[in-house]
């Protein structure tokens, strides 16, 4: 896989380490333990694969060589690069403007725009219309794509489920940029509709056996189907992707769902004409950061932190699987650690930022669940395992642990 040019930055000395000593033992990434840092006093479980993906490091690099590259015009990103605020907040301070907000509200009027400029599209790419309206100002709208290539994969399995005659069921959040991306292909290709989550399909499949009037399905779904749509016409044959950082054991769940509900309508000889087997969509980070938190949870812990931007769907998944377990903390940056006594950390159920007393608990040693999202910079776990590991008294140093993440590396 490519190496991209990240700013030093983003790197971390002590990640970066345990990164490349796990690649050396576990080449072909089959192994989900966890990594184990033993200060003494406090012990840190950390997750086998966390932070930037292929995507996100594409997406950076592009970002920085734009503004290398264009020292002396305006550069505008369609929206957040990444789910990030450190790496956002960087961006802005380099020049570059952000044109909407995450949830698609316009901050500067394409009015302002022209086709001298350089436009930036993220990671998470856009919709056909917002293209064709960057087109017509005249923009360049290839150079700086940073469209992931994992997303655009999912357009591509969109595209042939058209081909073939499939309604498309987009599981996914209806207001995140990947899924208004995906679903302005979608509907192009054919009669589709966005589904949050499990509970939704079952809705579907009430409407599809007859459980549900249709006037109440389309009241439930208003603003979430393509034009015409139709459900007795529509679902007669249905296949199933994905916004890529969804849950992946839900995206599996809502799919072997909906194809028992097309067996008991239409019979499994005939399955193959009415639901299309697709493989699942999730991209391969979002797949390994699952499978690594999985593998993390079965290590005894007091307490979890993941690390991620708060309006990272990838993040919030990981914070979900981890929550289930144990007290878990979603930070986006070592700011939100206040003390050895309280820690500020988002709840992304109801979007509100909390503040937590004796979130360590009065023992020793303290067993702590190290992971983050895609798009977190390693140098920003660290910051979060220096913070927490500054309250405690007699701990191993830094640099022997190092040496023993050093000592498994190939040597060159």
């Amino acid at each position: 896989m490519k190496n991209f040019d990240i700013p030093p930055f983003y790197r971390s000395h002590l990640i970066s380490l345990i990164k490349a000593a796990r690649a050396a033992q576990d080449a072909r990434k089959q192994d989900f333990t966890p990594t184990t840092l033993d200060f003494g006093p406090v012990r840190f479980h950390i997750a086998r694969h966390f932070g930037f993906c292929y995507g996100v490091e594409n997406a950076i690099e592009t970002s920085y060589r734009a503004i290398e590259e264009n020292p002396d015009k305006r550069i505008f990103l369609l929206s957040q690069m990444i789910h990030n605020p450190e790496v956002n907040s960087d961006l802005e301070s380099r020049g570059i403007r952000f044109l909407m907000s995450t949830a698609g509200e316009q901050l500067i009027d394409w009015s302002e725009l022209t086709a001298n400029d350089i436009l930036m599209i993220p990671a998470f790419g856009t919709t056909l219309a917002i293209e064709d309206k960057l087109t017509a100002i005249g923009l360049d709208i290839k150079k700086y794509n940073t469209t992931c290539p994992f997303v655009e994969r999912v357009w591509k399995k969109s595209n042939k489920l058209g081909a073939d005659k499939y309604t498309i069921l987009l599981h996914g959040k209806y207001n995140h940029e990947e899924t208004r991306a995906t679903f302005s292909r979608s509907e192009q290709d054919a009669a589709s509709i966005i589904l949050l989550d499990i509970a939704e399909a079952r809705l579907i499949g009430d409407v599809i056996q007859g459980r549900m009037d249709q006037a109440s399905f389309m009241e439930r779904f208003k603003g979430r189907f393509s034009a015409g749509f139709d459900p007795a016409r529509d679902l007669q044959r249905i296949g199933v992707i994905n916004q890529t950082t969804m849950l992946a054991t839900e995206t599996q769940e809502i799919a072997d769902y909906m194809r028992q509900v097309m067996i008991e309508k239409y019979g499994e000889a005939d399955i193959k004409n009415h639901f299309s087997d697709t493989r699942d969509t999730l991209c391969y980070a979002t797949n390994e950061n699952q499978q690594a938190t999985y593998g993390l949870l079965k290590q005894q812990a007091d307490l979890a932190l993941v690390v991620g931007g708060y309006n990272s769907s990838n993040t919030s998944h990981l914070v979900e699987l981890c929550e289930e377990k144990l007290p878990t903390y979603y930070i986006s940056s070592e700011r939100e650690i206040q003390s050895a006594k309280e820690i500020r950390h988002f709840n992304f159920h109801t979007h509100e930022l909390l503040s937590t007393a004796n979130y360590l608990p009065a023992k020793s040693p303290v067993d702590i669940l190290l992971t983050s999202g895609a798009s977190c910079p390693d140098a920003v776990v660290e910051n979060v395992l220096l913070k927490v590991l500054s309250y405690f008294e007699n701990t191993r140093p830094i640099d022997e642990l190092a040496e023993e993440m050093r000592a498994v590396l190939p040597k060159k």
